[in-house]
């Protein structure tokens, strides 16, 4: 039995809505990389391979056809930190949760550091704040929400979260369905 592996992996991360670059950031490869291995112009190494199908939330017996337990418990090494956020700490927590009802996020943001404004969407947010003073602005209003506590909002208006405080600002952040 012969397995397009390219082919599938294609399907797969086009299921998950991530490009190129984002398997690649998530899976620790490159994109030219991704790009070659789905066209069929490099083989894959069984660690590669694993790497990629840990990003897409698939397990290896999944990927081969026999349909086994999902993944349950994350360690830190399991962890995704994207840089391209531009904050102290962005860390997807979930590996593969584009395919999943909900994605969670640490967050660490130091004093005045802020996220983009993320434009109305479809969909709600959840967050706990573990350390430091975070401001929410969400629509017209705006929200300080101090440490040991949490917000929860439906995603229909733009909001951004922002550090206008002195020190580091720690949050569980949980986004559903995911965004990244």
């Amino acid at each position: 039995m012969r397995v397009d592996i390219g082919q599938k992996l294609k399907a797969l991360r086009q299921a998950s809505e991530l490009t190129q670059a984002e398997l690649a950031a998530r899976a620790r490869l490159t994109k030219g990389f991704i790009s070659q291995l789905e066209r069929d112009q490099t083989s894959i190494s069984l660690d590669s391979l694993l790497d990629i199908l840990d990003a897409l939330g698939v397990t290896i017996s999944e990927f081969f056809g026999d349909r086994g337990i999902s993944k349950a418990v994350f360690s830190p090494r399991d962890r995704v930190s994207l840089t391209e956020k531009n904050v102290r700490r962005f860390d997807l927590l979930v590996t593969g949760s584009t395919n999943n009802l909900m994605d969670p996020i640490m967050l660490s943001l130091d004093p005045g550091e802020e996220l983009p404004v993320e434009q109305p969407h479809a969909g709600e947010e959840f967050g706990y704040v573990l350390a430091g003073t975070m401001t929410l602005e969400l629509g017209k209003k705006t929200y300080k929400i101090p440490p040991r506590s949490c917000f929860y909002f439906e995603s229909d208006r733009p909001h951004q979260f922002l550090n206008k405080g002195n020190t580091k600002v720690n949050l569980l952040w949980v986004t559903s369905p995911p965004q990244m």
